[in-house]
C-alpha cells in the first residue's frame, strides 16, 4: 500500500525527474577508459568457510603497515586466525584469538610495532575532491577509488563503509596488521586519524554483514566455537593466475565519475519525490565489476 500512495503521489505532482542522467544510465555509458584493473600486489584474498573477500590496499597512505601485512602473510600468519569480533552496526575483525598468550602464533620476520600512519602530507596526491559539507574534514574526495579527508597540510583515509583497518591497542604504533577490521555498519568517521586504515572491500561484504554478532564486550565473541576460522590471506601477486579474481574498479579521476557523484547528489529517479541535492563521502559508492 505504502509504494501505491507513493506512486499515487509523485502522479499527481508530476515526476521529479529532469533531464540529468541517473547512475545507472552513467554506468552504461561509460567507456574502457573509466575503469582500471587493482595491482595483484595490493590485492588481498581472504578465504572463510562462506566465500571469498576481496580487498584493495592503498600504499599511498600505509605503506609500511601494508609491508608488515605482506610480511605476516608470507610467515602464514593468518593460517591460524579467525574472525574474533561482529559488532552491530559496526566492524568485524579478526585475528590471532590466541594473541597474547603463550600459544600465540609468530609474526615470522614482520614487526611486532609499525609507526603509526593515521595521514600523510596532503601534496603530491591524484586529489579529486567533492562539494560535501562534511563534519570531520576540510574537505573531502577519492584518491585512486578510496575515501580521503584533507586539510591544508594532511590527507587521510576516512572510515567508510567497506574500508579495512587495523586494530591497535592504547599505544599509536601498536598497530601492525596481525589485528584487522571491516567497516559493517555505519561510518564511524570519528575514528579517522586515530586508527590506520590501509584499503577497502571490493567483493564478499555480504559475507562479513551478516555474520552472527557477538555477545560479548564490543561484539567479541564469547567462545572458540563462534569464532570463524580464517582458511587464508594471500596477496593476490602471490597466487597462480588462474587462481586470481579480475576485477575492475570505476576510476575516480574522470568526467564519468563526477557524472556518478552528481547523479547520486540529485537522485533524478522518478521515484523521489524531494531529492537531497546534498551528498555525503560516505554516500558516493565506488562500483566494481569483472574484469573483461
Amino acid at each position: 500500500m505504502a509504494a501505491v500512495a507513493v506512486a499515487a503521489f509523485v502522479s499527481a505532482c508530476g515526476s521529479v525527474a529532469d533531464d540529468r542522467p541517473t547512475m545507472t544510465a552513467v554506468l552504461e555509458a561509460s567507456g574502457n577508459a573509466d575503469w582500471r584493473e587493482p595491482d595483484p600486489q595490493f590485492l588481498l584474498h581472504m578465504s572463510i568457510p562462506g566465500g571469498l573477500i576481496i580487498m584493495e590496499l592503498a600504499p599511498d597512505f600505509a605503506p609500511d603497515v601494508i609491508e608488515n601485512v605482506r610480511l605476516l602473510t608470507q610467515a602464514d600468519f593468518f593460517s591460524s586466525a579467525a574472525i574474533t569480533r561482529s559488532q552491530e552496526n559496526y566492524v568485524a575483525q579478526w585475528g590471532d584469538p590466541n594473541a597474547g598468550t603463550d600459544d600465540a602464533t609468530s609474526y615470522g620476520d614482520a614487526a611486532a610495532s609499525v609507526e603509526a600512519e593515521f595521514y600523510r602530507d596532503a601534496a603530491g596526491l591524484n586529489f579529486v575532491g567533492i562539494d560535501s559539507r562534511d563534519a570531520y574534514a576540510d574537505q573531502v574526495g577519492f584518491v585512486n577509488g578510496f575515501p580521503v579527508g584533507r586539510d591544508n597540510e594532511r590527507a587521510w583515509l576516512t572510515h567508510c563503509y567497506g574500508m579495512l583497518g587495523v586494530g591497535r591497542d592504547m599505544s599509536p604504533d601498536s598497530g601492525n596488521g596481525a589485528e584487522l577490521y571491516v567497516v559493517t555498519g555505519h561510518s564511524p568517521r570519528h575514528l579517522d586519524r586515530n586508527v590506520v586504515l590501509v584499503g577497502r572491500v571490493l567483493q564478499g561484504m555480504e559475507l562479513l554483514t551478516t555474520l552472527p554478532r557477538g555477545t560479548g564486550p564490543l561484539g567479541f565473541y564469547e567462545s572458540k566455537d563462534e569464532q570463524v576460522a580464517i582458511e587464508s590471506i594471500r596477496f593476490a601477486s602471490d597466487l597462480p593466475e588462474g587462481q586470481r579474481v579480475g576485477l575492475e574498479v570505476l576510476r575516480t579521476d574522470t568526467e564519468t565519475f563526477r557524472q556518478l557523484v552528481e547523479a547520486r547528489r540529485y537522485r533524478a529517479e522518478d521515484w523521489f519525490v524531494d531529492p537531497a541535492d546534498n551528498i555525503g563521502l560516505c554516500n558516493v559508492p565506488i562500483p566494481v565489476r569483472a574484469a573483461g
